[in-house]
């Protein structure tokens, strides 16, 4: 895997060898962080099923203040600490945790989210929802989605909004934001 902005540009990292691992493909990780352009900027930001690690390393090759990956395959998780470790990224915290769990008890004030879960072993709708409800993401706070390109268009939980969407190859993603609630009513 190749990061391909900031200040590692060009930089491999290695891939660990464990099922079902899928590096968000470099021309959608493109599309991704131009739509994000300055919000990535000393953001914090929190890569919930981590895998590769292919979209924290690319927010922090590009200025995100604070990354937390976390991954549940320990085999994932050693290679997410070795590469962290190669790239000297003191600004990125592995944990070797269940997403969901995690949620629950997890540190909260994001103002990014990558959601790119297996596919197939999650309803990406299902999960807004539980984001949502975990208060994990800043009001204003982005979320990227990312599902099989056969899968229909997650439903957002209210007071939240899709910003883009597009397709490449086998891979459907989009860009959401949580609104802050309309205080006029």
């Amino acid at each position: 895997m190749r990061i391909i902005g900031g200040k590692w540009k060009r930089r491999r990292l290695k891939v660990a060898d464990a099922r079902g691992l899928r590096p968000t493909p470099d021309r959608v990780r493109e599309t991704l962080f131009s739509w994000l352009g300055p919000a990535v900027e000393n953001s914090r930001c929190l890569d919930l099923f981590a895998g590769t690690g292919a979209l924290g390393f690319e927010a922090a090759s590009r200025g995100a203040k604070h990354v937390v990956m976390v991954e549940q395959d320990p085999i994932a998780v050693s290679a997410l600490r070795d590469a962290c470790a190669v790239l000297e990224a003191k600004e990125i915290e592995v944990i070797q945790a269940d997403a969901l769990q995690w949620l629950g008890s997890g540190e909260t004030g994001f103002d990014i989210l990558f959601l790119d879960p297996p596919f197939g072993r999650f309803e990406v709708s299902e999960l807004c929802s539980r984001i949502d409800q975990s208060g994990r993401l800043n009001p204003l706070g982005l979320v990227y989605l990312e599902t099989g390109a056969g899968d229909p268009a997650p439903v957002l939980p209210a007071g939240w909004r899709l910003l883009k969407s597009q397709r490449a190859g086998q891979v459907r993603y989009h860009l959401a934001c949580r609104e802050l609630a309309d205080e006029t009513g």
